[in-house]
């Protein structure tokens, strides 16, 4: 059981970091210029460029892999710990 949340967590917040980095920065770069964080304005204060995808988003995205990994280490720091009894524990003898 442990073996599919293990794999699910990490899949899981890899999938949303990558994606909120990743993915979203190709489009940002295949939307074109401007690469700034911020709408950009004129003298006279009007809006001429902005970001495509909302810089809020990108990083909720990240958050929210970050907020999984973080769920991910308390429900290891709690779970039991699988039995140890198949293996062995050998002493070197003297």
């Amino acid at each position: 059981m442990t073996d599919i949340i293990d794999t699910a967590a990490r899949a899981l917040s890899a999938g949303l970091m990558l994606f909120g980095i990743v993915v979203l920065g190709i489009v940002e770069i295949l939307a074109g210029e401007p690469y700034s964080p911020v709408p950009i304005t004129n003298e006279a204060g009007d809006v001429v460029a902005a970001p495509m995808i909302s810089p809020e988003i990108r990083t909720a995205f990240v958050l929210a892999g970050i907020a999984v990994l973080g769920l991910y280490a308390a429900y290891r720091f709690v779970a039991p710990l699988p039995d140890d009894r198949d293996v062995s524990h050998e002493t070197m003898a003297d």
